[in-house]
């Protein structure tokens, strides 16, 4: 066979063209997310809540916790601690003397709303004391300085608060005394007391079922625990960074954490709960102060890291818990970077413009704070039931007594496709007891008995009223029967008969 220069050609190119195709073969395989073009719309400066003295105050927390009925703000103030309650739908700027949340008499370190009932915030303070407040309809009209429930049992101020996710009225509490309590608001007391850490912890996460509790630990430990019983099932030494940020991975036997190394550079991490072993994950941050926080997407195995960003992204990180890796797909666009932020419950969301988080972004140098909507771009009017997976609602699965006899529960899903509705048989109640001793941590709990809520006292000063009105009423009678007896008895003694 003859070769010529022209099959010489042919073949070169054949070689080339199979060397590229080799190439394209190698080159890496990206999963694809359908939420790969999220885009970031911030609100309209009308929309936004404006003239908010935000608290500077640089305790580790975000200071703000937000539901599908009110926006709740930690604020500066003088001579103690307090917090503002907003209705979402009451934008704009919000005047100086606006109502106030001020019971505290220390700094208010974290506020939370209950998942299951959306009128009741717990909050925890520099003055050692947690309390529950039950917020009237339609917001605050006047300062509220009167709690449902006062917690006293820790010896030195608490800095975390969480509720259990599928108990209603169950709230952990976390000191700087280095002890986790466990409120039965039912009973307005401590049932359990979680003393295994030797320093200040910086984080308690549940898992879905809140058959677990995962907490990090200023002491550079990360503990995996079994609340009821208080016992420690898994325990991680953290040697070469510290853990800022826990959260479990769904059902999953894996947990997420983010922290700064000792060169200040700061880290994500996969943990396998099983061998207490750390996953390497993408630790692609540049140093700095501020400690990244995530918000997981248990339902499509993915996390969001809004906050403590540099760049102006909001990146998504896609978790495969099967193959113990963590991929980063895309970024989703944001405005400017973020500090401290409150996050809108699912069902809180605008399903009908494919809104699948919002944002409440706080920023302190302007007292303003700005709503901020992650939306799927779609063309079609109808429900996008692929973006919009079944969702916790506002019932609770089990009641306290259930939770601490040792039963465990999924949390009741929900659908949003048909407009979420909530439960109004699910009601906040005081408990009243009887004053008694209770001593927890040397700490008398005798006057812990809840004192009324705002509305009860209202209902009791219009009673009251009247009560003075019907008396003032059978006072002026009863003058008017005197006076006419006096006249009766004046004619009486004028009468002929008499003289």
């Amino acid at each position: 066979m003859t070769v010529t220069k022209s099959s010489m050609r042919d073949l070169h190119k054949a070689e080339v063209l199979g060397n590229k195709r080799g190439l394209m073969s190698w080159r890496p395989q990206y999963r694809s997310s359908k939420f790969r073009n999220v885009y970031g719309k911030a609100a309209s400066r009308e929309l936004c809540f404006d003239g908010i003295p935000i608290t500077k105050n640089v305790h580790d927390n975000h200071f703000c916790a937000v539901n599908a009925r009110f926006l709740a703000i930690v604020t500066e103030s003088a001579g103690g601690g307090s917090f503002l309650v907003i209705p979402l739908e009451q934008t704009g700027r919000i005047e100086p003397n606006y109502p106030k949340v001020c019971g505290h008499q220390g700094n208010v370190l974290d506020i939370k709303w209950n998942p299951f009932i959306d009128n009741v915030i717990a909050s925890c303070s520099e003055d050692t004391s947690v309390r529950i407040w039950e917020i009237p309809e339609g917001g605050l009209k006047r300062n509220m300085t009167e709690a449902a429930l006062e917690l006293f049992g820790h010896s030195r101020r608490v800095g975390l608060v969480e509720w259990h996710p599928t108990t209603n009225n169950i709230l952990l509490s976390a000191g700087y005394d280095y002890k986790v309590l466990i409120w039965n608001l039912e009973l307005g007391e401590p049932v359990k007391m979680l003393d295994c850490h030797s320093d200040v912890i910086l984080c308690m996460s549940f898992n879905s079922d809140g058959s677990l509790l995962a907490t990090a630990c200023k002491d550079r430990r990360l503990r995996v625990l079994e609340p009821r019983s208080g016992k420690v099932l898994q325990e991680a030494s953290c040697k070469n960074h510290r853990v800022n940020r826990v959260v479990f991975l769904g059902n999953t036997k894996r947990l997420l954490t983010t922290g700064v190394s000792r060169w200040n550079t700061r880290q994500i991490a996969l943990w396998d709960q099983v061998s207490a072993a750390g996953i390497p994950a993408p630790s692609r941050w540049n140093s700095g102060s501020i400690p990244l926080e995530f918000l997981l997407h248990p339902c499509r195995n993915s996390c969001s890291i809004p906050a403590g960003i540099p760049a102006p992204s909001l990146p998504e990180f896609l978790l495969h818990p099967c193959r113990n890796s963590c991929s980063h797909p895309a970024g989703i666009p944001a405005p400017i970077p973020l500090e401290f932020l409150g996050v809108m419950p699912k069902h809180g969301l605008d399903v009908s413009a494919c809104e699948v988080f919002r944002f409440y972004k706080l920023i302190t140098l302007k007292g303003l704070i700005e709503p901020i909507s992650m939306i799927v771009p779609r063309r079609s009017d109808t429900y996008q039931e692929d973006i919009y997976p079944m969702t916790p609602g506002t019932e609770p699965a089990l009641t306290p007594d259930e939770w601490l006899s040792g039963v465990n529960r999924d949390p009741i899903l929900v659908s949003l496709k048909e407009g979420y509705k909530r439960n109004s048989k699910v009601v906040f109640k005081a408990p009243v007891r009887e004053k008694r001793s209770v001593v927890v941590n040397g700490i008398d709990l005798l006057e812990n008995v809840p004192p009324r809520t705002e509305n009860e006292l209202l209902r009791m000063f219009f009673r009251q009223q009247d009560e003075i009105r019907r008396l003032k009423d059978e006072l002026s009678q009863k003058d008017v029967r005197i006076r006419q007896l006096q006249l009766e008895l004046k004619n009486f003694r004028n009468s002929p008969k008499n003289n």
